[in-house]
């Protein structure tokens, strides 16, 4: 069962960087829309911008579930002992 939330941390950290890495693209593009980079609205950036706070958040809550899994994992290893 620890192995299966490891696991599930993990591939939260991973996901949530992977749309990070989206997100500050986009905000990076700076607004431009399409290959003839034609800029469209500052409010266009409002939303990579929110994603990137949330991806944020996410991958500290995933990063905290593979710190609990792994405390856990070290508190059994120690009663076993």
């Amino acid at each position: 069962m620890i192995n299966n939330t490891l696991a599930i941390g993990i591939q939260g950290v991973q996901e949530g960087i992977q749309g990070m890495d989206n997100a500050a693209r986009r905000i990076a593009r700076g607004g431009t829309d399409g290959p003839q980079g034609s800029a469209s609205g500052n409010g266009d950036l409002l939303e990579p911008i929110v994603d990137l706070n949330l991806y944020q958040r996410s991958v500290e809550a995933s990063a905290q579930v593979v710190k609990t899994a792994d405390e856990t994992l070290g508190t059994l290893l120690d009663i076993n002992a």
